[in-house]
């Protein structure tokens, strides 16, 4: 992705947020010249890779195939001083927009609708060497309604309504088409993209950036360390 597209979908995504009336905590604001002056003391953000998360999947059309999150707390898999069990993100998806089938091997987390349009989710159980199971039908949670349904059934989850995904659980998600751009909220436990999800096909979860243009904020796994 080059930087000039990451700027834009920053700047487009604060727009939407605000219009939305979520308020997002101080360090997302912060600009790469602000990061020099934060020291250890904020070493939770970095370590927990809180703030921006901008990925294309390595498919090369963010449009078609991309997410943004914005990490607003977070635990540590491996760093015990982080005792959060838990994760809350934030998430943005156009119409059309497909985040890549996928499950997590330790991560059960709950997608809420936050407002916007409509998110269409598609699921299947995996099997014991991670393929799709074709035949075993799919135990859901929706709002405290808890029902089966068939292998690769569609959900619709309106504003307001949330999705539970359980640990081993592919899924795959996208804006319903004339509906609207969407605000999503995850909260889960705790989260580690670098090592907790298995993908459907090969996809990068991290996108390599074209330093095209001096960057606006940084991803979460771009700080600097503290000095």
């Amino acid at each position: 992705m080059k930087r000039s597209e990451i700027n834009k979908i920053m700047k487009d995504a604060v727009e939407f947020i605000e219009k939305m009336n979520f308020k997002l905590p101080p360090f997302v604001y912060w600009s790469p010249e602000d990061w020099k002056t934060k020291g250890k003391e904020y070493n939770e953000i970095r370590d927990n890779m809180l703030g921006w998360d901008i990925t294309d999947f390595g498919y090369g059309d963010y449009d078609k195939i991309g997410l943004l999150m914005i990490t607003l707390r977070n635990g540590n898999f491996n760093d015990k001083k982080y005792v959060k069990p838990y994760a809350e993100k934030l998430l943005i998806v156009q119409e059309e927009q497909i985040t890549p089938y996928h499950f997590h091997w330790s991560k059960m987390e709950d997608i809420i609708n936050r407002g916007g349009g409509n998110l269409m989710v598609q699921v299947y159980n995996s099997t014991e060497d991670e393929q799709f199971d074709m035949e075993n039908p799919v135990t859901l949670h929706i709002d405290g309604y808890e029902y089966q349904t068939e292998p690769g059934s569609i959900i619709r989850i309106k504003p307001g309504e949330s999705i539970s995904i359980s640990s081993g659980m592919y899924h795959k998600f996208w804006g319903e088409k004339g509906t609207g751009m969407i605000l999503l909220g995850e909260v889960s436990k705790v989260n580690d993209d670098r090592v907790d999800n298995r993908f459907y096909e090969k996809t990068g979860r991290f996108p390599e950036i074209d330093e095209d243009e001096a960057p606006l904020h940084l991803l979460g796994n771009e700080y600097p360390p503290a000095e």
